[in-house]
């Protein structure tokens, strides 16, 4: 198993649902301001006029050029910082999905063979040569202004060039210590109700019921798998759904709030500045970019 680079890491809950089937983040930004952390979902990651950035996937830790293309698999420990890098612009496009979005019956399927292998790779994380991000970088670009089954056919058509281009560099020397994270019926039927459930209000009593445990058995079974208490863990899955309709609808912020579950808006206020460092007004001033869940 592999050593981190970092004690302090982040478990991010990220806002797609189980009927979700992609997430796509692109903007400008002049800043990387989300720590070190991990999630079940597959990732990959362009970025442009990035040169001085660092990458930390896993173990590996580097410094980059002005373009790269990264691929991260489930629960792999990565980031970036900001460094040396003095650029206001950088491009970033971040494009996440369920690990089991592919069934294990298509994949075994022949056609999809180099896009099974490369997932299996990503385990370490997966960097694509300087030549191949910079053919599929226009394709990157335009995915976030794509809509329906035409984007969800483009994302297949760009995971099978990536997955056949020659040069990837495996960056991790190990896979991660969190690999096991979601192998968990349990943990499973916790993460499905509450993203079905999160609106209203979610007793713990009533998740330990679900899972068949004891109150107390349950608190230490959610703060072993999460790192959170129960009650976080439900905050942060209703933060980000809040981030997606910040940026995505014309809802105003009390109305976001009480949509998300949260019974007043001064605890939305303060639970949302607690995670994101920032209050849900300015979140919403300040992003410069598309994101979108299909």
């Amino acid at each position: 198993m592999m050593q981190p680079l970092y004690k302090d890491i982040h478990r991010e809950i990220t806002p797609l649902s189980p009927e979700d089937s992609f997430l796509v983040f692109d903007r400008v930004k002049d800043e990387f301001d989300f720590p070190v952390h991990f999630h079940p979902e597959l990732e990959f990651n362009f970025i442009s006029n990035g040169k001085g950035v660092r990458r930390i996937v896993g173990d590996h830790m580097e410094e980059i050029g002005d373009l790269e293309l990264v691929m991260v698999g489930a629960n792999l420990i990565h980031g970036w910082e900001l460094h040396n890098c003095r650029n206001k612009d950088i491009r970033e496009v971040t494009v996440q999905f369920s690990e089991n979005l592919f069934s294990e019956s298509l994949l075994q399927r022949r056609i999809m063979k180099p896009i099974r292998d490369m997932f299996a790779r990503s385990a370490h994380g997966i960097l694509f040569s300087e030549k191949v991000t910079l053919e599929i970088a226009p394709r990157i670009k335009k995915l976030s202004r794509i809509d329906n089954i035409d984007y969800f056919l483009e994302l297949i058509s760009i995971l099978h060039d990536l997955a056949i281009s020659r040069n990837q560099k495996l960056l991790s020397s190990a896979t991660s210590d969190f690999q096991n994270f979601e192998n968990s019926d349990k943990i499973k039927k916790v993460y499905d109700y509450v993203h079905n459930n999160y609106r209203r209000k979610i007793g713990l009593n009533e998740m330990a019921e679900l899972v068949n445990m004891s109150p107390v058995s349950f608190n230490r079974f959610i703060k072993k798998r999460t790192g959170k208490t129960f009650i976080d863990y439900v905050n942060e899955t209703r933060i980000g759904y809040a981030t997606r309709w910040l940026i995505e609808k014309d809802l105003s912020i009390a109305e976001i709030a009480y949509t998300c579950g949260f019974n007043n808006i001064a605890n939305f206020n303060r639970v949302f500045k607690k995670l994101k460092k920032c209050t849900p007004t300015r979140y919403r001033e300040e992003f410069s970019g598309i994101k979108r869940v299909l």
